[in-house]
C-alpha cells in the first residue's frame, strides 16, 4: 500500500471514528484493568498527530500507540456488545494502520 493510500485509508477510518459516539456502557469501565475512555483518547491523540504531521510520529507517540494496540488486544477479548465491539475494533484497525505506516516512513527516511 502506498503512502498516499495509507493516509487516505487512515483519514477515512478517522472520520468514521470521529462521527461515532463513544459507547456509553464503557464509560468508567475498566475491562482487563484498562480505562476505556483513556485508551480511546490516547490512541486517538496519536492518530490525530500522525494525520496532522503528514504520516509522521515521534518515538514517544509511537510507543504510546503500540501500548494502545496491546491494550486494545486485551480489552477486545472482553467486549461482547456489538456497538462497543465495532467502535473499538475500528480504533484498533486505525491504530495498527498508523503504527505500520509510521514505522515504514521511519525506515524510508520520511
Amino acid at each position: 500500500m502506498s503512502r498516499a493510500e495509507q493516509l487516505q485509508n487512515a483519514s477515512r477510518l478517522w472520520e468514521e471514528h470521529l462521527r461515532a459516539v463513544f459507547p456509553a456502557g464503557l464509560r468508567g469501565v475498566e475491562p482487563a484493568g484498562i480505562d476505556m475512555v483513556l485508551l480511546d483518547a490516547s490512541v486517538a491523540g496519536c492518530v490525530s498527530t500522525w494525520l496532522n504531521n503528514a504520516g509522521s510520529l515521534d518515538p514517544a507517540r509511537s510507543r504510546i500507540l503500540q501500548a494502545g494496540i496491546e491494550d486494545l488486544d486485551r480489552v477486545l477479548l472482553e467486549i461482547t456488545e456489538a456497538q462497543e465491539l465495532r467502535y473499538f475494533q475500528r480504533l484498533r484497525q486505525l491504530a495498527v494502520l498508523v503504527s505500520a505506516a509510521s514505522r515504514a516512513a521511519t525506515r524510508e527516511g520520511f
